[in-house]
């Protein structure tokens, strides 16, 4: 409300993940057992202080307050559509994991796991937009400027669809290199990664889109993702259990999951963009030609460096990396990114300018 952008951001995007991962780090010299749930829980208090820090700051101490137990409830219920799409959401990204425990080892859940935490950091991208995406989407909707919400949709799309492409090429084509710096026992888990990460890309535009569809079509929303999860597993065991009548190898078996949530999370992306664009009569699509052109060669660099002999890994991953990463954002900058976008890095808003740049022609 008082669009204190930098307060939601710090305790989302930057508190949190940092805290779980150093804590995870020093639990693991002090218990072998509970480490990571402890580490869960310390991340999860820290973000809450780092969030009622700046609120108590913003707002105060209650005064003469008394619960209102009739407009508490009033309001739960016009938020329970919101609350289901954020459980429908989890179950999206945890459903693989159940589905894999069920007809596999453990050992092959620890390694889909170790894939999934490796894939989990472009989440986090989209999670730094939302703080700055909600009041804007609700202030044009107060004044009944639908156009603009589709401009703005588009535009954050574009960003997030642009810099968790780089992180996935970045992670899965030298993808056996990422997995066996967490230990060679994990490089099994190289072909799931590769799905994990390009379902975080695909799904970039559908995450987006939700964040406007909560406001404008919130029945319909929560319908999608239930229908959609749904999908997800009954396709899961769908590809699993083909492949093990065709007899493929247990690590092909065990991507059948990511698979399934990466073609679910585009169909997903596709259904609900075109919603948003019916309900906001504008396109919503973020795609332009360039993340085409700048993914081609990116993967052309990072194969080369893959197609080394294995005794030369670490260039792999020291030189090769960053080559990728080079060569798409430079084709990105250099013929996709309008003076719009490059006004994003220009310098970051204050809390009362929780506007993002208005958008021209994005459809390059």
């Amino acid at each position: 409300y008082r669009l204190n952008v930098r307060a939601a951001v710090t305790a989302r995007a930057v508190v949190e993940p940092w805290t779980i991962s150093i804590t995870a780090w020093i639990f693991s010299f002090i218990t072998t057992r509970d480490g990571l749930v402890l580490a869960y829980v310390s991340s999860m208090l820290a973000a809450l202080t780092a969030s009622l820090v700046p609120f108590l700051r913003s707002y105060g101490l209650p005064h003469g307050w008394s619960p209102h137990l009739r407009e508490l409830f009033a309001l739960a219920r016009r938020n329970a559509p919101l609350a289901g799409a954020d459980a429908l959401e989890w179950g999206t990204r945890n459903v693989d994991r159940f589905i894999l425990g069920v007809m596999f080892a453990p050992k092959i859940v620890g390694i889909y796991y170790m894939a999934q935490q490796v894939a989990s950091l472009p989440q986090k991208l989209k999670t730094s937009f939302d703080p700055i995406l909600g009041p804007v989407i609700t202030r044009n909707l107060a004044t009944g400027n639908r156009a603009a919400i589709a401009d703005q949709v588009r535009q954050v799309a574009f960003w997030i669809i642009a810099a968790q492409g780089c992180l996935a090429l970045m992670g899965s084509i030298p993808g056996e290199a990422v997995m066996g710096t967490v230990g060679p026992q994990f490089v099994a888990g190289t072909a799931a990664l590769a799905f994990l990460l390009t379902a975080e890309v695909l799904a970039s535009t559908g995450a987006v889109c939700e964040s406007a569809l909560v406001y404008v079509a919130r029945h319909r929303n929560l319908a999608i993702s239930a229908a959609m999860l749904l999908f997800q597993v009954v396709l899961s065991f769908a590809l699993i259990l083909t492949m093990r009548a065709l007899g493929w190898p247990v690590e092909y078996q065990a991507a059948g999951p990511a698979v399934a949530l990466m073609t679910s999370v585009a169909l997903t992306s596709v259904i609900k963009a075109r919603l948003l664009g019916h309900l906001l009569q504008a396109s919503v699509s973020p795609l332009r030609w360039p993340l085409l052109w700048a993914a081609a060669a990116a993967i052309v660099v990072g194969g080369a460096f893959a197609a080394l002999p294995h005794e030369y890994e670490w260039a792999e991953v020291i030189i090769g990396i960053p080559a990728i990463a080079a060569t798409y954002l430079f084709i990105l900058w250099r013929w996709a990114f309008g003076p719009d976008d490059r006004a994003l890095f220009s310098r970051m808003p204050r809390a009362d300018e929780a506007t993002l740049p208005h958008v021209g022609a994005t459809t390059r």
